[in-house]
């Protein structure tokens, strides 16, 4: 059987990969009537494009798709993952490098929480690492007011229901008392709205202090608050399993060598909360640092 398929790709589809805007958010654009084709404005997604058609959002020519790219940044608290905020507060868009380039989160961190967020420049590489299917854990240090014992966090482990909703199971860890506090890890496999906090609440035990350390193999370590760091297009090729063939901003010829003593280890292993990793590949390019407001907290 022939295949009929028009050439090209969706006009969805090419909108996000120029990291103009993520796949859905570039449907609703559409909608809107801000993108033209070919002189003609559109407003049906389900249109095949190729690089000889000549698209417009807004009246500005689409610019040639930028290779994917991903960065690392380290999220303060009090900043909101969006890019507008109907309340007037501050987001994390706000507070990064004013020479990066337009980006999108890979979900999302909660006006009290910091640490690792990821950030894109390319809607389908968005998608995946934030589908639940993708399998990656992710980490999270988590502070709590109370002393709970090891068995405390049973229900945790065995997936629970909160408010109707179910939980999967997490990967649960006590590390250490501290005078009213106790420390502990937690991984899970997927990011459902103050997941951590909420399933805290059911046992109990309030959170003060959540901290994400790691997303898959991408990991925090000693970034400092604020800060942000890019993924080196062969790394980032590798962990997602691109095809080599597709465009990826040139490396430096001569990477670095290996960071020493307070390196936390980026990538791969997950390492020990509050030791150092080990010594992060040449994988990460830093492309501003921001002191921030504050020391990068201690584990």
């Amino acid at each position: 059987m022939s295949d009929t398929s028009p050439p090209g790709d969706r006009i969805a589809k090419v909108l996000a990969r120029a990291g103009l805007a993520s796949r859905r958010e570039a449907e609703r654009m559409i909608l809107e009537g801000r993108v033209a084709v070919n002189g003609t404005v559109i407003d049906r997604a389900a249109l095949n494009v190729t690089s000889a058609d000549k698209i417009t959002v807004d009246g500005r020519p689409l610019d040639a798709p930028e290779p994917p790219r991903l960065w690392l940044y380290h999220k303060p608290t009090g900043l909101v993952t969006t890019t507008k905020d109907e309340q007037g507060r501050a987001t994390i868009f706000d507070d990064l490098p004013e020479d990066m380039p337009r980006v999108m989160s890979v979900g999302r961190l909660d006006l009290n929480s910091e640490g690792l967020l990821l950030l894109t420049n390319d809607g389908g590489i968005k998608r995946r690492l934030e589908l639940p299917s993708t399998g990656w854990l992710r980490r999270y240090r988590v502070r709590i007011n109370g002393r709970p014992t090891d068995a405390t966090f049973e229900p945790l482990r065995k997936g629970l229901e909160v408010d109707g909703r179910r939980f999967q199971p997490m990967i649960v860890t006590l590390d250490r008392q501290q005078g009213a506090n106790a420390w502990v890890t937690v991984g899970l496999r997927e990011g459902k709205n103050r997941e951590i906090r909420r399933a805290m609440e059911d046992l109990g035990l309030k959170v003060n202090r959540l901290i994400r350390i790691s997303y898959g193999p991408f990991q925090l370590g000693q970034l400092k608050l604020g800060a942000v760091e890019e993924i080196r297009p062969r790394i980032l090729r590798d962990q997602l399993g691109l095809e080599k063939e597709e465009p990826a901003a040139p490396a430096p010829k001569k990477p670095g060598p290996p960071r020493k003593g307070k390196s936390g280890g980026k990538f791969g292993g997950p390492g020990q909360p509050g030791k150092p990793g080990p010594a992060a590949p040449a994988g990460a390019r830093k492309t501003r640092v921001r002191g921030g407001k504050r020391a990068a907290p201690k584990r």
